[in-house]
């Protein structure tokens, strides 16, 4: 009898080790990753956050050795994707980029969201700063942000805006100079940048603030204008674009991109994939690439990452709590 049982123990032992061995076993080997990578981009094609995630994931994707597979899953400002991240296992088989929006500041502006950044998500490495631009069509009339000002203060609610979401900082700009006007502009959330962008070309909206990247071919084309820039300097693709302070606007940040993974993932994976990907953009042909689209690397480690994400929390906390901002 008392072999019998030192059987079935044995067997059971055998069998949880078995269940486990599919992803605990092949990283204790050392050999992750052995599959493809999937990567989770919050927003659609076309979009700053998918152009970032494409190009440095090529070049990853060699240190790695396996494939990296971009997803792109939209919606609620980015929301979707983040939290799918912060729900998938955590064996390094599913990460993700994200932003400003769900990354930080939707703690202060959901009342229910789905997962806690700070506590369900792993960072990888910051990925790249970019400043947003502040573009109106050219349609308006505007030709500085004086002259919008001017115009939203005479026609109160007769102006909207797009932007790509709650908390995002295409909407915490617009925030900024309703503050000033004391002007109603209404907001028009949309999926991704190119969106919002047609729907300024279409005369749905009226003006966006969104990353360089998004608009400067419309701006380029003739169709639209840019007004200022939301950094604390002017960028040096733009050097005759005002920043909002120069222009009487008491704003600067960057809409800026990180790589994440969900918590719990294994400390030699985070530093595997921290190596893949801060080595991509510190490539002299990925780092001219980024630049082109008007993207700034600062690639780093997990903690300074995590650090950068509690310092923004701070600094865009009252102002979410001033402007009012709640999702629906």
């Amino acid at each position: 009898m008392n072999v019998r049982r030192h059987l079935l123990k044995a067997i059971a032992i055998s069998s949880a080790a078995m269940l486990a061995a599919p992803w605990t076993g092949a990283l204790a080997q050392g050999d992750y990753p052995s599959k493809p990578i999937r990567l989770l981009v919050p927003f659609g094609p076309g979009s700053t956050p998918d152009v970032f995630a494409r190009l440095v994931s090529e070049h990853a994707s060699k240190t790695l050795g396996q494939s990296i597979v971009i997803e792109n899953r939209a919606g609620a400002g980015g929301n979707v994707a983040t939290n799918l991240v912060a729900k998938a296992q955590p064996d390094g088989y599913t990460i993700g980029v994200s932003i400003t929006g769900p990354l930080v500041n939707n703690t202060l502006i959901y009342d229910n969201l789905p997962y806690d950044p700070f506590k369900d998500l792993q960072p990888i490495t910051f990925g790249v700063h970019q400043g947003n631009v502040l573009a109106v069509s050219s349609s308006l009339g505007v030709s500085n942000m004086k002259e919008l000002m001017d115009l939203l203060r005479k026609n109160p609610g007769k102006y909207n805006y797009a932007s790509v979401g709650v908390g995002t900082l295409s909407q915490l700009s617009m925030e900024a100079i309703k503050a000033l006007t004391n002007s109603f502009v209404v907001q028009v959330p949309y999926a991704s940048s190119p969106a919002a962008v047609m729907s300024v070309l279409q005369g749905d909206t009226h003006m966006v603030s969104l990353a360089p990247l998004a608009v400067m071919p419309q701006v380029q084309a003739g169709k639209m204008k840019v007004l200022a820039v939301s950094t604390a300097k002017r960028l040096p693709q733009l050097p005759d674009v005002p920043t909002f302070r120069e222009s009487g606007v008491p704003l600067d940040g960057s809409a800026w991109i990180g790589i994440i993974a969900p918590a719990g993932t294994p400390p030699t994976v985070v530093a595997r994939l921290n190596q893949a990907y801060v080595g991509a953009m510190r490539d002299p042909a990925v780092l001219a690439k980024l630049r082109a689209q008007y993207m700034e690397p600062e690639a780093g480690t997990p903690e300074q990452f995590a650090a950068y994400m509690r310092q923004e929390r701070a600094k865009w906390g009252p102002v979410i709590k001033r402007a009012g901002i709640k999702a629906d």
